[in-house]
């Protein structure tokens, strides 16, 4: 599956096998950026993302911790 910026679910799931000891809380907006570009299903625009995107991607990936 390929994924793009507006896939914060699935991109917090591959973060999560690719990144299992981070908190994704103590990341700056520009590692996640570099995390998520290097993914190797992503295949959007790096340029694409904004603050409130990159929000909701470190959210996600929160959450989905949370729920682990």
């Amino acid at each position: 599956m390929k994924l793009t910026w507006r896939d914060a679910e699935e991109i917090a799931f591959a973060l999560i096998e690719s990144h299992p000891d981070l908190d994704p809380l103590t990341l700056r907006f520009t590692d996640l950026h570099k995390m998520v570009v290097q993914l190797a299903d992503f295949e959007d625009d790096p340029k694409g993302s904004n603050e409130g995107i990159l929000e909701g991607i470190q959210m996600a990936w929160h959450e989905e911790l949370e729920d682990m």
